[in-house]
């Protein structure tokens, strides 16, 4: 029987917590939510020819072994969506398995990641849009490198300003929105999936297991240093954003039950779909030695056009406009979430105004308005880097997984306590006996991920020190602001109640 909208409003009341944001998400738009953020039609068609510049064919290795890692990270997400199904996703579910500060440092790095990643969304609208005309190339030519950087800044810009728009007028609006998009996302891929595959011209053990005849730069498989570097540009840019169903739990009816299975449909779906992508393209692509398959002007627009001929593969390329659009506007929702979820809590500078939701909307508009100018201001204070992509994209691999390490980390000390202490961990979604050695997997997956990510190497942050230690450099300076937030907010909170004490909203550790 189907849990009322006041059971669901009750359960939220447990938590210390009223309803002020509208519940009108079911099962579909649940998974449309983290199936449109993790969007292979977005990360394929935007990061191809990174990964593809660095390790040729073989980097099709790379997505199966991340989309496992990144399972065993969803499964620990989908217990603690079904244990507490609020909505900030990873900041609730660090503090209250954890303490205040690992949630409101997990909270704050996930966020910057958020921002970062609705930045570096927007900026893949260039890498489809001159594919099918030149005059969207709105500055310079495609042949300069600056002028591509910054034509895709002004792109990714206007796209933001017109998420900041939807996102504004409510949660009703957009999962209809999303939903389209996904659905029509599916059907494209589905679509181009069979395409590729009928246009073969190799078999898959050509493709990615025989690649030594594939070209010049191709003549031996590459050392797994190299494969790594590769999985970390594609493959790990686009497996994450599961959790985005979890972050909405307030809007979703019957989160505990819908949210962890949205979570895991949205992984396994997106991670099985684009390595089919991968491996058809691979198959079917005319010559797997062209330079330009790993160039961004290049890449995998440019092979799906010369497959399928330039009507069709203009007409895949606006498909895939289209899911960079969905997939935008559900990044900036869940950016907004989270602000909301810690402002809330008074965790965040200006807390009271950026979790105000209006009344029409029931949405907590400052903080739409506010992560979408950090979005475009993020866009703009890069212009002047020439790696601009690489950076920016990286930025949010590296704090996503941070993140992730964080929570499940934390689950791990809270899961192993609680065996200890005989305490019953059963939630809908309970992975049972199996909860210990995968939560130890995910740990050592997510600090795998963390290592490699931000390791210097010149393959994904360039030959300039700046560029090479940016990683570990914004990282640091992210953590120090995190941590100065969040006792100058302590101490200031601790003002506030000696002058006039209030109850405490919530419980703040489970």
């Amino acid at each position: 029987m189907k849990d009322s909208p006041v059971t669901d409003n009750n359960d939220l009341a447990s938590f210390g917590y009223r309803q002020e944001l509208k519940r009108s998400m079911g099962s579909f738009s649940s998974f449309a939510a983290g199936f449109s953020y993790i969007s292979i039609l977005t990360g394929l068609f935007q990061m191809f020819h990174l990964g593809y510049g660095v390790a040729g064919p073989a980097f099709f290795w790379t997505w199966p072994f991340v989309l496992i890692g990144q399972l065993l990270v969803a499964l620990c997400f989908a217990e603690l969506a079904s244990r507490f199904p609020l909505s900030g996703g990873v900041y609730q579910w660090a503090k209250f398995t954890g303490n205040p500060f690992l949630g409101w440092m997990t909270g704050w790095i996930y966020l910057a990641c958020l921002i970062v990643t609705l930045a570096a969304v927007a900026m893949a609208l260039q890498v489809s849009l001159p594919q099918i005309s030149s005059s969207f190339q709105i500055i310079g030519t495609l042949n300069d490198p600056k002028s591509i950087a910054v034509n895709a800044i002004l792109l990714g810009s206007i796209l933001i300003v017109i998420s900041t728009i939807i996102n504004v007028k409510g949660i009703k609006l957009l999962a209809v929105i999303n939903n389209i998009g996904v659905f029509t996302e599916l059907i494209g891929i589905v679509i181009l999936i069979v395409l590729l595959f009928l246009s073969r011209v190799r078999s898959p053990l050509d493709a990615v297991v025989n690649i030594q005849n594939s070209g010049a730069a191709l003549k031996s498989f590459p050392d797994l240093t190299v494969l790594m570097a590769a999985a970390a540009l594609t493959a790990s840019y686009v497996l994450y954003g599961f959790d985005t169903a979890g972050t909405l739990a307030e809007e979703t009816h019957e989160p505990r039950k819908k949210a962890p299975r949205a979570i895991l449909q949205a992984l396994i779906a997106a991670g099985t779909a684009g390595l089919f992508v991968l491996l058809f393209a691979l198959m079917a692509a005319p010559d797997l030695g062209l330079p330009d398959l790993g160039n961004i002007q290049g890449g995998l627009p440019m092979l799906v056009k010369s497959v399928l001929g330039a009507t069709m593969g203009n007409l895949f390329l606006c498909i895939v406009i289209f899911a960079i659009i969905v997939c935008t506007f559900a990044v900036h929702s869940g950016a907004v979430r989270l602000m909301f979820a810690m402002g809330r809590d008074g965790r965040m500078p200006f807390s009271k105004s950026l979790s105000e939701v209006s009344s029409k909307s029931q949405v907590p508009v400052l903080a739409t308005l506010l992560c979408g100018l950090l979005a475009i201001i993020i866009l703009v204070v890069n212009i002047q880097f020439p790696k601009v992509f690489e950076l920016v994209t990286s930025m949010a691999i590296l704090w996503a997984n941070l993140a992730y390490w964080i929570v499940v980390a934390v689950q791990l000390k809270n899961r192993i306590a609680s065996a200890r202490k005989g305490v019953n961990m059963d939630a809908k979604f309970s992975l049972g006996k199996w909860g210990l050695p995968v939560n130890i997997l995910a740990v050592i997956w997510s600090s795998f991920m963390v290592i490699n990510v931000s390791w210097p190497r010149t393959a994904t942050y360039g030959f300039e020190w700046y560029n090479q230690y940016a990683a570990w450099i914004y990282t640091a300076a992210l953590v120090c602001i995190g941590v100065f937030i969040h006792y100058y907010k302590l101490n200031k909170n601790k003002r506030l109640s000696k002058i006039s004490p209030q109850p405490s909203l919530q419980k703040e550790q489970v």
